[in-house]
Order: structure tokens, then C-alpha cells, then sequence
């Protein structure tokens, strides 16, 4: 596969404009409880590396010990969820217009995904407790 062009994208009220350079055009999934309070269901996001923000309502929020959410502050539009060592940045797929190429591939915290929705999709699917393992380098 290629490397992906960058995307970019701006938030409902078009004051912050955000640019990024997709690892890969795969979405994945994630049912944790943080993520589905902050997306209001579960969180469809591609990884970047790179991430380019402008605007001058953008708002930071320490969500847990290793993890900020990014938005704006003027319309509240989800931008990122970030890892704090600064190596991965989740972005919204839904602030992008529709992709062509993009597949959904993995869902995260599988354990704690609610009864009431199923994807169609054949996909990869890791707990809670694999992806902190995969994370650490250690055994779930």
C-alpha cells in the first residue's frame, strides 16, 4: 500500500483547520468508556504521526495518565485523541469527507463494546487488557 496524501479538514465552525498524514487509511474502533462519553458512541479513527493544527480556539484536555483530547472550544468539534509520549495521534473519521479507500480493520476494548451495536465487518478485535499488554510489551 501507499503512503497516504495528507488530509485536511476543519471543524464545524471553520476556525481550526487540521491537517494530517494517515499511517494507513484503516479506521479502527474503540468501545472503552472514555471514548464513547467523548464521541457519544464508538470512537472510528485513523492514526497519524503528523498532525498540523491552526485556529485559535483549540482546547486541551487531560483525559487519563497517557492519553489528551483535542477540540475546539468554539463549536466543541472532536479533533484528536493523542497519546501524551506524542508518537500517535487518533483522528475522527468522520471529519474527513468520505474515503473510498479507507476500511474499518481493528476494534479495541472489545470487552467493553455495549450489547446494542455490531459492525458487519470481519475485523481484528483486542480487550482491554491485550491492548494495554501490546502497549507495555507485556502478557494480558
Amino acid at each position: 500500500m501507499s503512503n497516504p496524501e495528507p488530509l485536511t479538514t476543519r471543524c464545524l465552525c471553520g476556525d481550526t483547520s487540521l491537517t494530517v498524514v494517515p499511517k494507513s487509511m484503516e479506521i479502527g474502533a474503540c468501545h472503552c468508556n472514555t471514548c464513547r462519553k467523548w464521541s457519544g458512541g464508538p470512537f472510528l479513527a485513523i492514526e497519524s504521526e503528523q498532525v498540523s493544527l491552526t485556529g485559535n480556539n483549540v482546547g486541551h484536555y487531560d483525559s487519563s495518565e497517557w492519553a489528551e483530547r483535542v477540540f475546539c472550544q468554539q463549536c466543541g468539534t472532536h479533533l484528536f485523541y493523542k497519546l501524551k509520549d506524542g508518537h500517535a495521534h487518533y483522528v475522527p473519521v468522520g471529519l474527513f469527507a468520505q474515503q473510498q479507500d479507507m476500511v474499518l480493520s481493528h476494534q479495541i476494548f472489545i470487552d467493553s463494546k455495549p450489547h446494542y451495536y455490531h459492525f458487519a465487518e470481519q475485523t481484528t478485535n483486542m480487550t482491554g487488557a491485550e491492548v494495554f499488554a501490546a502497549a507495555t510489551g507485556e502478557k494480558p
